[in-house]
């Protein structure tokens, strides 16, 4: 579990290389500190009360009580007689900290190019705390209300995937479009290699995320490590050939989307169903998220690198056929109360997660503006917020 634990962590850092390799060549540090620098401010959160407040005391089955591990208060080696029993309490905190670190990163890629960056740090504070926590809660904690309804959600298909898309989508509507979208300039990724490094070490820490969420190294952990590298080979080469047959070429950057598709979408499934399954949610997940991508190219929505498209219609695809395929209450033996579940919990969280986002985007621009000005955008991210760029030249920026 402490490898387990490191490769989640290792997903941050790639986060921010795969994002950063996407954006203009202005935004570039912008983007990849939106990611790191989760790292430090939700681990301190999640220290203080956040740990409590997705796994403490049960609250109505809606979020825990955030005097329970208050400061880590009673988060030792000690194994929990609940959650985590294998292993000790303090490890099972950490190994959860990390799925909590990469939710709110995983937004920054919608709103990219033209957020504040301080507004950004106070909508992941309270992201972090009013709709993260409580998702964890409800589908984590053995009483929260998802999970007493039977809902299966392995690794974080729902908490991660699907509250991270829809809080891109609130997002990218808040802030509204960026100049280049308005004049319906081609946005092109700036250093491919960059997103193919991104990509490699999201799917290598995904075997931590995706096997560690098993809690012991088991027969459980090897299900869930093999179909992860299923349904993310699967999706790779079901969004090349399908870009193929559409007339399109294969591209690097749309392989290594592909592949984090994969890895998205079975993350709620990865511990409930065969291997055969796994590369069919990969295939399914590959089609339905490049039509969801090549629609948004035709709206006005600005999602900026198409986070409500791949990880939240990915997220989705994943919860849906989790349902239709877990080996125990799935569609295909003959039982349908799982999959009516999943649906009522798919409407319950995507409402929760939309509009309580919306809610605090507004909340947040009340005390500090979340959109740069135009001047500001035109600039860059990197020089405008941070007074860096990747292109120097003596003491002066090279623009």
């Amino acid at each position: 579990m402490l490898s387990a634990s490191g490769l989640v962590l290792l997903m941050t850092p790639g986060l921010s290389f795969f994002y950063g390799g996407m954006v203009n060549s202005r935004s570039i540090i912008s983007t990849m500190l939106q990611s790191f620098v989760a790292l430090g401010i939700v681990s301190l959160l999640w220290y203080v009360v956040g740990f409590s407040l997705a796994f403490g005391d049960d609250v109505g089955g809606i979020i825990g009580n955030p005097a329970t591990f208050l400061f880590f208060d009673k988060v030792g080696l000690a194994a929990h007689n609940r959650m985590g029993t294998a292993l000790p309490f303090v490890l099972f905190a950490s190994f959860q900290l990390k799925f909590a670190i990469i939710t709110p990163a995983l937004i920054t890629g919608s709103f990219a190019e033209r957020v504040r960056f301080w507004g950004y740090v106070i909508f992941v504070c309270l992201f972090s705390l009013l709709i993260y926590c409580p998702l964890a809660h409800m589908t984590w904690h053995p009483d929260g209300l998802l999970f007493k309804m039977g809902v299966l959600d392995f690794a974080g298909g729902t908490v991660v995937h699907i509250s991270a898309g829809f809080a891109a989508l609130a997002g990218a509507i808040f802030l509204g479009r960026r100049q280049s979208h308005l004049t319906q300039k081609t946005h092109t990724a700036v250093n491919v290699p960059y997103v193919v490094l991104g990509t490699g070490l999201l799917w290598f820490g995904w075997f931590g995320f995706n096997a560690g969420s098993a809690l012991e190294s088991n027969s459980l952990a090897v299900l869930a490590f093999i179909n992860t590298n299923l349904a993310s080979a699967s999706a790779m080469l079901a969004w090349m050939l399908f870009d193929l047959v559409r007339g399109k070429k294969a591209s690097a950057v749309g392989a290594c989307v592909a592949a984090v598709v994969g890895l998205v979408a079975i993350t709620p499934a990865a511990g409930f169903v065969s291997f055969g399954s796994s590369l069919f949610i990969g295939v399914v997940a590959a089609i339905v998220c490049n039509l969801a991508v090549h629609w948004k190219t035709k709206s006005d929505l600005d999602d900026t690198l198409d986070v409500f498209p791949c990880h939240g219609v990915g997220g989705i695809v994943g919860m849906l056929l989790t349902a239709v395929f877990a080996k125990q209450g799935g569609l295909i033996t003959g039982q349908t109360t799982l999959f009516f579940h999943h649906l009522l919990a798919l409407l319950l969280v995507s409402a929760f997660t939309f509009f309580g986002s919306l809610l605090l985007y507004h909340f947040v621009a009340l005390f500090t503006p979340l959109r740069v000005t135009a001047e500001e955008e035109a600039m860059g991210l990197d020089i405008s917020q941070h007074e860096e760029s990747v292109f120097l030249q003596g003491k002066n920026f090279v623009r």
